[in-house]
């Protein structure tokens, strides 16, 4: 099956107002070729996922926390980077991004780094530790922005990233359409975090329509 990567990136991104120039799309092509090549050997992406799936899923998906980290000095963490969703994809589309990745499992970070290799991109800082590792990763590291992906809990996130907010930074929780039942859930461990939600950006992705949210958290 032949997939038009660029044509289906740069329309759908249109829909967020996002214009990459040609030499990201080119990154982000030969990223999703290598993805489709590794996952024939690893676990990388969930099987059976359609290429036009993946590419509004996972990186049109990844792109849409991308205005949010455009500032000079930006530096990401992205805990559970798996197959490089969202940072190392946010990292291919715009290279002056500082991105710290954290990824436990050693079949997962060596595609993270032949990613960063083939693209030739410079400041990736690849950790294969748990986000708990103060020794890998101390609370001091001035990161401006956290995320994670594949984190399934608000509450379980917020408190796994605690110890980073007395470098103030923003954390941002990609979630679905049940965000609202999510922080319920998470109701009590948010009222003792030192983070406070300050924005939802609700939006949908361009071609199946599937409704995401974008949880922006600041310490307090």
């Amino acid at each position: 099956m032949t997939v038009d990567f660029s044509g289906s990136l740069v329309t759908g991104l249109k829909n967020f107002g996002l214009i990459l120039p040609p030499e990201a799309v080119e990154r982000l092509a030969l990223y999703f070729r290598e993805l489709l090549k590794w996952s024939k050997k690893i676990n990388l992406i969930a099987k059976g996922t359609d290429p036009e799936q993946i590419i509004e899923n996972h990186f049109i998906d990844s792109l849409t926390i991308l205005p949010q980290l455009t500032g000079v000095g930006t530096h990401l963490l992205d805990i559970g980077s798996g197959a490089g969703f969202p940072g190392l994809v946010c990292k291919a589309a715009w290279p002056e991004l500082a991105v710290t990745l954290v990824e436990p499992r050693l079949k997962r970070a060596s595609f993270l780094g032949h990613i960063t290799r083939t693209l030739g991109l410079s400041g990736v800082n690849m950790l294969t530790c748990r986000v708990e590792d103060e020794a890998q990763l101390p609370s001091s590291c001035p990161f401006s922005h956290i995320t994670g992906r594949a984190i399934t809990e608000i509450g379980s996130f917020l408190r796994m990233v605690e110890r980073f907010a007395p470098t103030s930074a923003r954390v941002i929780c990609m979630k679905g359409p049940k965000w609202r039942e999510e922080m319920d859930a998470a109701a009590e461990i948010v009222s003792h975090s030192p983070y406070r939600l300050s924005q939802v950006i609700e939006h949908a992705l361009p071609f199946s329509g599937a409704k995401r949210s974008l949880l922006l958290f600041d310490s307090h």
